[in-house]
């Protein structure tokens, strides 16, 4: 199914905003596609201001069977929020990623209550990768990589360059880009989790 049959939905090549990255504070997700392995990456910082509250937070997990990979940055609260309204659309439309994803868009940019919340999501699946925002944009990468959060340029530049000069593959590529990211990156540490469509768990 293709995003540009839903004409009043804008879909753009990823080209992000950088002052969403500064509103999204206290984060780093990246997602990344190779060999057809297809994995996503969150480190661990929660920041308050300038205080870190917490160390080792889980802001990626696994949805629809554990076919859809998904992470946030943002409000925590808002973010769970709308992590329950993607999952409940990937059972709607059957884990077509595609299709929930731009049906939340639509809800999320129309309702009262949701259009208050704020995050980014990041959705990946074998075949997809999306950055989901509030103003009704799904943001489908022309690369086998996409990242989000105050560190997302940081870990999207070193992964799109370990992509194509090195031959990691992809989990590894994931951690190597979060921790350059980590190095730079003031609201972002190295208590990185990287997770796997299809891993054993």
């Amino acid at each position: 199914m293709s995003l540009s049959q839903y004409s009043n939905i804008p879909i753009f090549p990823v080209v992000i905003n950088m002052s969403a990255f500064k509103k999204m504070l206290g984060t780093t997700i990246l997602a990344v596609r190779k060999d057809g392995r297809a994995v996503m990456a969150g480190d661990g910082q929660v920041s308050f201001g300038e205080t870190i509250m917490k160390q080792k937070a889980t802001k990626v997990r696994f949805m629809h069977k554990d076919m859809v990979l998904v992470g946030f940055a943002g409000a925590a609260a808002d973010a769970f929020s709308l992590f329950e309204r993607l999952e409940g659309k990937l059972d709607q439309y059957k884990g077509n990623l595609t299709r929930a994803a731009v049906e939340l868009a639509k809800d999320w940019r129309t309702d009262r209550i949701l259009r208050r919340l704020e995050a980014l999501i990041l959705a990946m699946d074998l075949e997809h990768m999306l950055i989901i925002s509030g103003n009704g944009e799904v943001i489908e990468p022309d690369e086998s990589v996409a990242a989000i959060g105050s560190g997302g340029p940081y870990a999207l530049a070193a992964a799109r360059a370990l992509l194509a000069h090195s031959n990691l593959d992809a989990p590894s590529i994931a951690r190597e880009a979060m921790d350059i990211a980590a190095s730079i990156c003031v609201y972002t540490n190295r208590e990185i989790v990287v997770h796997e469509i299809g891993e054993k768990r």
